[in-house]
């Protein structure tokens, strides 16, 4: 069987520099390694996950079109690539309901993100909220996936999808489900807080300070580098010297991953410099870097009738390829469509 990758992103609105290094960049190179070797890629907006929470629905509507937009920006390429929002393809809904049957309670329990997510209020938590995760399995196993792309956060529910797989055929007698390997991308980079070292940028933070959005212009980008965190020490030669300096290794890591480079050549050439002229070099590359993407995206939030057309089509294909897998599984437990 060719590599089929599977990964999908919450719409959230505006995606910002940490989901562009730590996700999408990656998905690019995915698409393009893969189409090449005759393979596939789904990416979908995660819009049914995104209600286990509530959402205004207007706002949800728009954040679908807008996370699409970006990542088109990003270099999605819809001719090498399956770009869909799942709303569009009820299978996900309806195998996650097959697969309901599969799963158990005692994983769903051990799942940590639900702890995090829930906080001191899981009697108020939705069910969806606590079942997300088979919904994750459903989403995987649909397209008989192959190879997932994985952060750390995400490898608990890859175990659980791959739990429900083998039960399912075990349960079934049937070998419908591939097992998917997790794929821990190289060059996936941990981006955080331009405000605070020790916290993941994130669209939730309330200070725009805090992360550089692909939607800000070169003016903005350059002011958000000049005005973020640091430290007043030179960098070091050698990255053990930014252990215990979380915003100056923040800023560095950033460069590195931008310019495809390790952290010890970028310390290398900036030992003993201090951020009086790293920061100018940093936004510099930055602005380089995201002017391109910020042109399209400016393109195709322009033109919503196209992100229209474009899901639709990445929907009839996904639909497409979900029905074979949807139909044997109702077929393997007595439900025979």
């Amino acid at each position: 069987m060719s590599k089929r990758i599977v990964s999908g992103i919450q719409p959230t609105g505006n995606l910002h520099l940490g989901n562009y290094l730590g996700a999408i960049r990656n998905w690019v190179r995915m698409q393009d390694e893969v189409a090449a070797e005759g393979g596939d890629c789904f990416f979908f907006l995660a819009d049914l996950h995104a209600i286990t929470v509530h959402n205004d629905p207007a706002e949800l509507a728009a954040n679908v079109r807008s996370m699409a937009a970006a990542l088109l920006a990003a270099g999605i390429d819809p001719a090498k690539a399956v770009m869909f929002n799942q709303a569009r393809v009820p299978a996900h809904a309806e195998l996650t309901w097959l697969l309901s049957g599969t799963a158990r309670i005692g994983w769903l329990n051990r799942m940590t993100q639900f702890k995090d997510k829930a906080g001191k209020n899981r009697e108020g938590a939705s069910v969806g909220l606590y079942t997300y995760p088979v919904l994750m399995a459903a989403d995987v196993l649909l397209y008989r996936a192959t190879h997932v792309p994985v952060g750390d956060d995400q490898k608990q529910h890859l175990e659980l999808a791959r739990d429900v797989a083998a039960k399912f055929n075990t349960d079934f007698d049937v070998e419908l489900f591939p097992l998917p390997d997790p794929i821990i991308p190289p060059t996936a980079a941990r981006i955080m807080s331009l405000r605070d070292g020790t916290a993941k940028m994130s669209k939730s933070d309330p200070s725009d300070m805090s992360r550089i959005n692909l939607t800000d212009d070169s003016d903005t980008v350059a002011a958000k580098v000049r005005k973020a965190k640091t430290d007043p020490d030179p960098l070091p030669a050698d990255p053990a010297g930014l252990a215990e300096r979380p915003e100056a290794r923040n800023l560095v890591g950033i460069y590195a991953a931008l310019a495809d480079r390790t952290v010890e050549q970028v310390l290398g050439d900036f030992a003993g410099q201090g951020f009086g002229a790293f920061k100018p070099a940093l936004a510099e590359l930055l602005v380089e870097t995201l002017r391109p993407i910020k042109a399209r995206l400016d393109q195709f939030a322009g033109d919503p009738a196209e992100l229209d057309r474009l899901l639709d089509v990445g929907a009839t294909r996904a639909r497409a390829e979900a029905a074979p897998t949807l139909d044997s599984a109702y077929r393997a437990v007595g439900l025979s469509r």
